[in-house]
């Protein structure tokens, strides 16, 4: 059975640290569920786009939005595909999410088929390559990346797969496990083509899995597009260490990959503490506070201006009834978010306090 080779260095421990961190405050955030959709709805796009462009997709983030949209886009074929293919995986990985059991190659086969679909001749989508590849540097031709011979393929993804669902894997956190399996898919490069966007996706998977899809909110794939070279170079370094796989350490590796998700979630935690409301609600409450998504503007207007009067409040929401705003209201004094001060005309709205 494979055995990765690694050392727990004090990068990835402060990256791991930070992570941690960072998620413990995305999850507990007092977030209503307006603002998560839409923190879900850009990180999908962005992985879509990202997940895409570093293969060498044309398309603009913009474009790609529209398609997702269901709008008409004047581009390559082969691109707006593409765009579709990944939205595709991204549902289907939401359903190997909830599959019960352990993980398996059919999984990864699956994710090729939504990734490569209309793109490459059908008899090689889901598909462990049967012919030798090499990868070869744009212009100079060189040779800077050579996989395992075709006839290897499925025992070092039957292996891998082993190491996946045994009990010693299974004890390691669960950000290592899917960097882990980032770098030993790309390395062992199974199908002719798509392995990036097929690796990077299964890669996810562990993540969503294993707890830490973080609400969905950040895309590791933007990271990895906005500094290919350095993507590109993490793996090289692992790679160029010895051609047996189960010689590498991939420390190297981890530390980067471990680098990335770090930076990513603290990106969506300082976004989520400017979005979140008056953090007294947190404390009050102890937990997450679903509102609609009128409660949400109301409180925001009360959290930042002190109070608000009817008169004000009515601005806020202009295109809704004074009925609706008192129903609104009404609830949120019986949540104990809001309490009302003053006479019955010149009542105000203020935060309760704790």
């Amino acid at each position: 059975m494979y055995s990765p080779k690694y050392l727990i260095s004090n990068k990835i421990l402060k990256n791991i640290g930070s992570i941690e961190a960072s998620k413990e405050v995305i999850e507990n955030a007092p977030l209503v569920p307006s603002f998560e959709k839409q923190f879900q709805s850009d990180a999908m796009i962005r992985t879509i786009h990202h997940g895409t462009h570093i293969e060498g997709n044309d398309l603009t983030l913009y474009q790609t939005k529209r398609i997702l949209e269901g709008e008409e886009v004047y581009a390559r074929a082969r691109d707006i595909q593409e765009v579709v293919n990944y939205r595709n995986v991204t549902q289907l990985l939401d359903e190997l999410a909830v599959k019960r059991g352990g993980y398996d190659p059919d999984m990864l086969k699956d994710i090729h088929k939504s990734t490569v679909d209309r793109i490459i001749v059908p008899d090689k989508i889901g598909v462990f390559r049967t012919t030798e590849v090499v990868i070869k540097e744009e212009g100079t031709g060189r040779v800077i990346f050579s996989p395992p011979p075709a006839n290897e393929v499925p025992y070092l993804v039957e292996d891998f797969f082993e190491w996946l669902n045994d009990d010693a894997g299974k004890e390691i956190h669960p950000i290592l496990r899917a960097g882990i399996a980032h770098y030993i898919l790309v390395a062992i490069h199974p199908f002719v083509e798509g392995n990036g966007r097929t690796v990077r996706a299964f890669s996810t998977l562990i993540l969503i899995r294993e707890n830490y899809n973080i609400k969905k909110f950040f895309s590791l794939e933007e990271h990895f597009d906005q500094d290919p070279a350095a993507y590109y170079e993490a793996i090289s370094v692992v790679d160029r260490q010895s051609p047996n796989l189960g010689n590498r350490d991939i420390s190297p590796w981890l530390e980067y990959f471990t680098g990335v998700v770090a930076i990513e979630l603290a990106k969506v935690k300082d976004k989520v503490r400017k979005l979140s409301v008056d953090s007294r609600l947190k404390v009050k409450f102890g937990e997450q506070i679903a509102l609609s998504e009128r409660q949400m503007r109301l409180i925001e207007y009360v959290s930042d201006q002190g109070s608000g009067g009817m008169g004000e409040l009515k601005k806020v929401l202009p295109m809704v009834s004074e009925d609706t705003i008192l129903r609104e209201l009404r609830d949120l004094l019986e949540k104990g978010i809001l309490k009302k001060t003053g006479s019955t005309k010149a009542s105000k709205y203020v935060i309760a306090s704790k």
